[in-house]
């Protein structure tokens, strides 16, 4: 059997997305390498606007607070808002894609009909508004928020790929052999379409980091934390373009383009590895 070779997209891509998790993971130990044990949000540690050197790689913002550590703590909790809200659209995906999917008729109606209606609302302004005024807007609070109007888009894709599966030679070979629903579903779809989820569930996360930051910019972020938006908030606030002050937010800037050029280098890879139609 011919060895599957795999594309070199999904290899930068990968290498991409392990380099962030290790930023991520390591997080703390960099830190204390750049500013010690103190903690990146306390202001006046350094004096303030110090330009990029080898003390400070990218210098420090008004409050005197280290940019590369702000960035790494920012890149961190990001990524967990993103993580959070990914998981949850995918999990609420999976239930309504697989249901109307498979089972199809009335079911499929109910929910193909609420899953479009949802994803017709505009959602900026309502995100806007319950990310307003809702009084305690944490990490966990901020994911439900972007929840809300991200899983329609699993859903539909999910219920897509399961019609398309539900008829396989497998399938109906398990219905001859009197397995209920739920097992066909568990034991004979869901493992097949596994690598899908996988892919759904990065471009999820992506979808949620990138809604988050737009309503961060707006000042709409959680509170007692920084995240990348956040960041981009407070450079625009300090007029970081008017006076020419690139390190300010040119790094939040660099690692969403990271985590959105490394998602969708591994998902093109993917689909070029196990396509047959775009194998050459």
């Amino acid at each position: 059997m011919k060895q599957t070779q795999l594309d070199p997209k999904l290899i930068i891509g990968g290498i991409i997305i392990f380099f962030l998790l290790f930023l991520v993971l390591f997080q703390p130990l960099l830190n204390k390498a750049i500013i010690g044990d103190t903690n990146p949000l306390t202001v006046g540690i350094f004096p303030m606007y110090e330009p990029p050197s080898l003390r400070h790689p990218l210098g420090t913002d008004r409050f005197g607070r280290d940019i590369l550590a702000l960035t790494l703590l920012s890149l961190k909790y990001s990524l967990i808002v993103g993580a959070i809200a990914g998981a949850i659209s995918t999990i609420i995906g999976i239930i309504v894609g697989f249901s109307a999917g498979y089972k199809g008729g009335l079911i499929d109606t109910i929910l193909r009909g609420l899953t479009d209606t949802i994803l017709v609302i505009p959602s900026l302004p309502i995100l806007m508004i319950l990310s307003a005024y809702v009084k305690a807007l944490n990490i966990l609070t901020m994911a439900i928020i972007l929840t809300i109007f991200s899983w329609p888009f699993s859903a539909r894709v999910i219920r897509s790929q399961v019609m398309s599966i539900k008829n396989a030679f497998y399938v109906d070979l398990a219905k001859i052999n009197n397995m209920s629903d739920f097992e066909i579903i568990a034991l004979e779809i869901l493992p097949n379409l596994l690598p899908f989820l996988g892919v759904s569930f990065a471009g999820s996360v992506v979808g949620a980091m990138l809604a988050a930051t737009g309503l961060e910019v707006l000042g709409l972020g959680p509170s007692g934390i920084t995240t990348l938006g956040m960041m981009i908030n407070f450079a625009i606030g300090q007029g970081a373009l008017s006076m020419g002050k690139w390190n300010l937010i040119f790094p939040p800037i660099f690692m969403l383009v990271l985590v959105f050029l490394g998602v969708q280098l591994v998902n093109m890879g993917l689909e070029s590895t196990y396509n047959p139609r775009l194998r050459r």
